[in-house]
């Protein structure tokens, strides 16, 4: 039975937080991107010096899903603006999917983005994401489409927003 609780990650967790992309990117994007996109988009986001100029100077915060004392899941985000966040992220190990780890992670961020302040959480999913249907689930509405280039290639997203009440 998963022992679910929210570790608030500092640099020292960018390890953690590698090691759970390096599990999770490839079942995630596998069907998705190719190859060469999902190897140069991981090394943009996920090197270990990108990981420290989020933290640093973007901003972000993380969390990271704890069951037990094993790290197998994590969030990030940041502020956009007066009440409004942007969730960046938000990965669960394939192993620990459908245990409810993504419902808990999703909720615990919701209640730390509400308890600094926030009203309103966006984010982007890719739209052949599976992922899109958890949002809606978890009360997100599609707001817009957004092709966001990066590198020589292209995120082509959904844009989803909920209100936190």
């Amino acid at each position: 039975m998963p022992s679910f609780s929210i570790k608030h990650a500092t640099v020292a967790d960018i390890p953690a937080i590698i090691a759970i992309q390096e599990k999770t990117w490839e079942p995630t994007y596998g069907d998705i991107l190719t190859k060469e996109q999902i190897d140069f988009m991981f090394e943009k986001i996920y090197s270990p010096e990108s990981l420290l100029r989020q933290f640093t100077v973007e901003q972000h915060y993380f969390l990271i899903l704890m069951n037990g004392n094993k790290p197998e899941g994590f969030a990030s985000f940041s502020g956009e603006g007066p009440e409004k966040f942007k969730l960046h992220k938000i990965y669960v190990l394939p192993s620990t999917q459908g245990t409810g780890a993504g419902k808990y992670l999703l909720a615990e961020t919701e209640k730390y983005v509400k308890s600094i302040g926030g009203k309103k959480l966006i984010l982007n999913v890719n739209r052949y994401n599976k992922a899109k249907g958890f949002y809606e689930k978890m009360g997100f509405v599609v707001t817009g489409e957004e092709d966001i280039p990066i590198g020589p290639y292209w995120m082509n997203d959904y844009i989803l927003e909920k209100e936190l009440n």
